[in-house]
């Protein structure tokens, strides 16, 4: 038996990109026993991991499904399903240092998904990937596939616009905290002939994806969001929502990164 110490560091150099035989040689560690870590890390004891809920007889939805709205957003946005080895993938979504309450929110809702697997952070330069591994990633995230996902169609399954619809906030929320931000503009007026300094909060999104783009506006039209595109040069599309109410709405529901 090995300490979880022992299985979370092999997990750790795993997701660094090492192959599992280098870690095996460095750990003494067999790879037999790495590759079952990465499913579960935790000793089975009487009872094995619940089932995927896309994989029963009669396919249902995960259990906690406003972790999952909040999640599938954050996929979109910085996420990607990568094949470890056979048969094994991790789900990584990759969140900036700066916004240290995000990165807890990211790991909590993708544990909340698979409860009975291991979520952990990986340290990047300015970043945290956080990280779980199943067999199962590409039945709860069909979208994934070869390739950029700007480069190829983007769209739910009914099952996962089901869940959106139920929970549409935790989609922006998960899409804003991803690809989007809330930041504070300003202008001047004259106001009794002085000129005044105002400020105004407004929300972007961007992403290259025209398929994301049109999901997040879609989901802001159900919720009463007025929102518009910006004109730009490059290739990614930039929404912006600047209207009081709105902006308020989204305060109410989403809030700024933290």
């Amino acid at each position: 038996m090995y300490d979880m110490d022992t299985r979370k560091r092999a997990l750790t150099l795993v997701a660094q990109g090492r192959s599992l035989n280098s870690v095996s040689k460095e750990t003494g560690i067999s790879r037999a026993a790495i590759r079952s870590w990465q499913t579960r890390i935790e000793p089975l004891g009487r009872h094995r991991a619940r089932p995927c809920p896309r994989c029963r007889d009669v396919p249902g939805k995960p259990e906690d499904i406003a972790a999952y709205a909040y999640t599938l957003g954050l996929y979109l946005g910085d996420g990607c399903i990568s094949s470890l080895c056979k048969g094994v993938y991790f789900l990584r979504i990759t969140c900036a240092d700066a916004w240290p309450g995000l990165i807890d929110a990211c790991a909590e809702a993708m544990q909340r998904i698979r409860p009975d697997h291991r979520v952990f952070r990986v340290q990047r330069q300015g970043c945290q990937n956080v990280t779980c591994y199943s067999k199962h990633w590409p039945c709860l995230f069909p979208q994934h596939g070869p390739g950029k996902k700007h480069e190829r169609r983007i769209l739910l399954e009914p099952w996962q616009q089901e869940i959106v619809d139920a929970h549409p906030w935790e989609f922006i929320r998960g899409l804003i905290h991803s690809d989007g931000c809330r930041i504070t503009n300003w202008t001047t007026r004259l106001v009794g002939g002085e000129r005044k300094r105002y400020e105004y909060p407004r929300y972007f999104f961007t992403n290259t994806s025209t398929d994301i783009v049109q999901l997040f506006t879609d989901t802001l039209d159900k919720v009463g969001v007025e929102w518009q595109p910006l004109n730009q040069s490059r290739a990614a599309v930039t929404i912006s929502i600047a209207r009081k109410a709105s902006v308020a709405l989204m305060d109410a529901h989403v809030g700024p990164k933290h």
